[in-house]
């Protein structure tokens, strides 16, 4: 870890995956952190389409040249080590073909389809965000551990989200729609 958040992120695909997996793991629990959606919801996004283009795109330069205190640091580090030791635990490497260099868009398409259910805002609900967060993280740590099982755990996950965050709109618009159907019946027009 530098000072920068270029340095701290890293350049690589594997790295980064680490910090996008940081992120979203406090989007697994049902709470709402106003805006953190959309922000790991964009990195999330900027990760996949590094992956499908095959090389990392680097940071807007206002974002790489900021600087992390030390405390920061500190804390950052602890954390991802925590992290890493239990994920390690957890992960190896199997189904390589999941993986390999030819699925690399797959993987990519998979992730921004999981950062893009995360970005999409929807009204009233506060666990939204709770199955691309799950997604992000699967593919994330699968593909960083080489893991087709969470890979492919991902994938799955990210068909859940896409399908959730859509029965959410609808069953949302449906609800809006009968409930000014029956607002406008008392209105003396």
């Amino acid at each position: 870890m530098g000072g920068s958040m270029a340095d701290t992120v890293g350049q690589s695909h594997r790295q980064r995956l680490v910090w996008l997996s940081m992120l979203a793991m406090p989007l697994l629990f049902p709470v709402a952190l106003p805006g953190m959606a959309s922000a790991v919801g964009a990195f999330c996004l900027f990760i996949a389409l590094g992956l499908c283009l095959g090389q990392p795109v680097p940071l807007p330069r206002w974002l790489a040249q900021r600087e992390l205190n030390g405390r920061a640091v500190t804390v950052l580090k602890r954390a991802v080590d925590r992290v890493v030791g239990v994920v390690a635990r957890l992960g190896r490497p199997r189904m390589l073909a999941l993986s390999n260099r030819p699925a690399r868009v797959a993987n990519g398409v998979m992730l921004s389809l999981a950062g893009l259910s995360m970005m999409v805002p929807v009204p009233i609900i506060s666990f939204d965000n709770v199955l691309p967060a799950l997604a992000i993280v699967l593919i994330s740590w699968g593909l960083r551990l080489r893991d087709g099982l969470m890979l492919l755990t991902g994938h799955l996950v990210t068909l859940a989200a896409l399908a959730s965050v859509a029965l959410l709109w609808w069953g949302g618009a449906r609800l809006a729609t009968e409930m000014i159907s029956r607002v406008a019946q008392f209105l003396p027009w």
